[in-house]
């Protein structure tokens, strides 16, 4: 199986930079040109092989709007600075458009879409106009508890609909782990047990990307309240997506996720 051109016969690791003030994890943000370059020349050589940028957040439970012009404007001057130091598939973490495409313009590689390309009606055209792979997130208004995994494959199942009536081929799947949120039970149940019950979403035959880092069903179920204080349990938390069979780790902690990626992948290949 591959991704973007990378094999992912053993799963990868996607770094993540956020050039958004208003993340959830200020310690992600990069504002500065030498710190950008610095940070994603370590991210590399720390063994991500992907680069993930976020031009605005996404974080459901966040106040993030911004004019998609200052998103086009981050997101451009992002990627440009990045492109030119690492040659690793570079995506563009944006539910816009036109934010896309200025992006890939800019040397962007893939479309990172959280709304799963059911936000913006132009989203599939333009991945297929460039001919990009698409990371699509399960995405859908859930108002009570049923199935959490079931949930999210239909949400899934809708926007592959999508992507397969616009033609696009290369093609990657995220649980959205942090966004769908019932009114009840707990967000950090349903991610708990969409994390545990991963393995259900290899019915698609396709690459399965899961991003935990730092979010916050890991700050309720072990009480850190600062994004600081969660690596350790985001790594438990990746080590458990990997179990479970995800392809690609989307992290803000490069070098410690490679270390949980490897160690959880050993030692799933004496329980396949």
């Amino acid at each position: 199986m591959r991704f973007a051109g990378v094999d992912l016969s053993k799963p990868k690791v996607m770094g993540v930079i956020n050039v958004s003030p208003e993340s959830f994890f200020k310690g992600s943000v990069k504002q500065s040109e030498e710190e950008l370059i610095q940070t994603v020349l370590k991210m590399v050589e720390d063994g991500a092989s992907f680069i993930d940028v976020g031009a605005k957040s996404t974080a459901p439970y966040l106040e993030t709007q911004i004019p998609v012009e200052e998103e086009v404007r981050r997101a451009v001057w992002a990627i440009k600075t990045i492109r030119e130091h690492v040659d690793v598939p570079i995506s563009i973490d944006t539910t816009s458009a036109r934010v896309a495409e200025e992006a890939l313009k800019a040397g962007a590689d893939i479309i990172n879409d959280v709304s799963g390309l059911k936000g913006d009606g132009n989203m599939a055209k333009v991945a297929k106009e460039y001919d990009v792979p698409v990371i699509v997130c399960a995405h859908k208004k859930v108002e009570d508890f049923k199935d959490p995994v079931h949930e999210v494959i239909k949400a899934l199942e809708e926007s592959l609909q999508i992507a397969y009536k616009h033609g696009i081929e290369g093609i990657a799947i995220d649980p959205a782990i942090g966004f769908l949120r019932a009114n009840w039970p707990p967000w950090y149940e349903w991610d708990s047990k969409v994390l545990a019950n991963l393995n259900l979403l290899k019915v698609f035959g396709l690459p399965i990307l899961v991003g935990v880092s730092r979010k916050s069903f890991i700050g309720a179920i072990t009480g850190r309240k600062d994004p600081m204080e969660r690596l350790a349990g985001s790594l438990s938390a990746t080590a458990i997506a990997v179990w479970n069979g995800a392809h690609i780790i989307r992290t803000h902690d490069v070098r410690e996720t490679v270390d949980a990626v490897k160690m959880a992948a050993f030692m799933r290949t004496f329980n396949p």
